[in-house]
């Protein structure tokens, strides 16, 4: 007998529901897809974090100038071109996950973000090869934003898949963990070697550490997705086929689902900018802006991250007592009226003043890691969602949440005005409001077009 028993319907309807069999799920089974996901969405963190934290160090590598403001703009500026080709990646890997399945297309994406990761560690530096070590930084960065443009859906998707409906938000919830987990060991380690290392060595040699462990946590990663069995939602789409999926048009997952996606791109706007404003920018923020010192600055975001971490399995299963909507509607007042408020006591300088300032918004932005691993995968019927999901959360991402650094940055230097961080995250979410206005609540309810889930 398999490690899940499944009972799926011939035919499943999102009309009658109530009437189909129940999808019975294996807890174990639940519990290893849940560390697969998360496990690969740490790993793309642990990436993005460290890029982030060490992006002073990267602009003397990769970009020497006189101006250190020239420099993080060029390093944040390969940072965003690495967005500019994930909704290329959504629109390949989505529709391939809802054609052959969400497990063999997870684990082609933590092949390629593997590879990437790994090659930037080996990338010589401006000095040794001149304008070619920028290039290769951008071709390596392409590469990962190519496969992540099919990770965070397939892996949502996954988890939801999986999940019973009535835990759908506490286990969704981890995969978020993932990120936290991989931000914490990227900017642990960068605060490490900035601590240990002195300027001339972390610069010649020591930035590369951290990507070069990517290696062996992709070999990792995939062996764990290799060992999973596909979803039982998707296993009952193919069972109806008889065969392996038909293919969509991907104008049926656009044009068919246009007010699902707009409201997947709203929600993920507000998730994304908030999201890279604290995680990926503060960081730069408190060094290059306010001439704070760096190791602290660094511990300050690692302490945050942590207490985020704590937090974000309640967080998960508060969603499924008191729903989706209103956790997330919570944190897009709270960004409005306490965006401002927050940045003033970071800006105030103090190591109290600056991390109660930085835990305000990272207690903010659990409203949405919480919610969103359950509440975007509801938004679509199981026969588009991997495609339909990839498509909309990738160019919102693109188009504002991967470019919340280079845009906040050039704010800051075309106005002088640093409370543009504040201001950026306020219009955040008032456009995230909106959408949670929108959206339907789907707390304790069966994806569209899948039978109930139930633990066994």
């Amino acid at each position: 007998m398999s490690a899940a028993t499944v009972t799926a319907p011939r035919s499943v309807s999102s009309v009658s529901l109530t009437k189909s069999p129940p999808t019975v799920t294996d807890p174990a089974l639940v519990r290893r897809a849940v560390k697969a996901a998360a496990l690969g969405n740490a790993m793309e963190w642990f990436d993005f974090g460290v890029y982030s934290y060490i992006a002073v160090t990267l602009g003397k590598v990769f970009f020497p100038s006189g101006n250190p403001t020239a420099q993080l703009l060029s390093t944040f500026g390969a940072f965003a071109a690495a967005f500019l080709v994930r909704p290329l990646g959504g629109m390949v890997f989505g529709p391939l996950g809802d054609r052959i399945g969400r497990q063999k297309v997870l684990a082609v994406t933590m092949i390629m973000m593997a590879v990437g990761t790994f090659a930037i560690g080996l990338i010589p530096s401006y000095a040794t090869i001149g304008v070619g070590a920028p290039i290769l930084l951008l071709a390596a960065r392409l590469v990962q934003g190519f496969s992540t443009g099919g990770e965070y859906a397939g892996a949502s998707t996954f988890i939801a898949e999986y999940a019973p409906d009535k835990r759908r938000g506490f286990l969704g919830s981890w995969l978020e963990f993932g990120t936290l987990a991989g931000y914490i060991g990227g900017a642990g380690l960068v605060t490490l070697m900035t601590a240990l290392l002195s300027s001339h060595d972390l610069t010649s040699w020591g930035w590369r550490i951290p990507f070069l462990i990517a290696g062996p946590m992709g070999i990792i990663g995939l062996y764990l997705r290799m060992r999973l069995e596909e979803t039982p939602a998707f296993a009952a789409e193919v069972e109806k086929a008889e065969s392996c999926r038909p293919k969509v048009p991907l104008r049926e997952m656009v044009a068919g689902q246009w007010k699902a996606l707009l409201l997947c791109m709203g929600l993920v706007l507000v998730f994304n900018v908030t999201d890279y404003m604290l995680l990926s920018y503060m960081p730069s923020y408190l060094t290059s802006e306010l001439k704070y010192d760096e190791t602290h600055g660094l511990l300050v975001v690692l302490a945050v991250m942590a207490l985020m971490m704590i937090v974000q399995p309640f967080a998960g299963a508060l969603t499924d007592r008191v729903g989706r909507r209103p956790v997330i509607a919570a944190g897009c007042v709270g960004f409005l009226f306490l965006s401002i408020p927050a940045l003033l006591l970071i800006r105030q300088g103090s190591l109290l003043a600056v991390g109660l300032g930085m835990a305000a918004l990272g207690l903010l932005l659990v409203c949405f890691t919480a919610a969103m691993p359950a509440a975007l995968p509801a938004l679509f019927p199981t026969r588009v969602r991997y495609g339909s999901l990839s498509i909309g959360f990738n160019v919102s991402v693109s188009l504002f949440g991967g470019t919340t650094p280079l845009v906040v940055t050039a704010l800051i230097g075309a106005t002088g005005n640093m409370m543009m961080p504040a201001y950026y995250m306020m219009a955040a979410s008032l456009i995230g409001g909106a959408a949670v206005w929108f959206m339907a609540e789907s707390a304790g309810r069966p994806l569209p077009g899948s039978a109930p889930a139930v633990e066994s």
